[in-house]
């Protein structure tokens, strides 16, 4: 994971609110950091099926969902 250095911001904050009261947001930057950890590891397993390029057109060819200027 390229992008480690996110979950341990998210981290080191979640620690800090917990150290200081703040329950409602630790509880929801532990909700943060699963969604990080989730996406960013699907977004690594995206890039090595694709051989590196991470940037994938899953739309329909030929719609403004693919991007096309039609």
């Amino acid at each position: 994971m390229s992008q480690e250095w996110m979950i341990d911001v998210l981290t080191d904050l979640k620690n800090f609110a917990l150290a200081n009261g703040l329950m409602a947001l630790a509880e929801q930057l532990d909700d943060s950091i699963l969604i990080a950890v989730t996406e960013l590891k699907q977004k690594d397993q995206k890039t090595a099926l694709i051989g590196g390029n991470a940037t994938l057109d899953f739309g329909v060819p030929r719609t403004l969902a693919a991007g096309d200027n039609i």
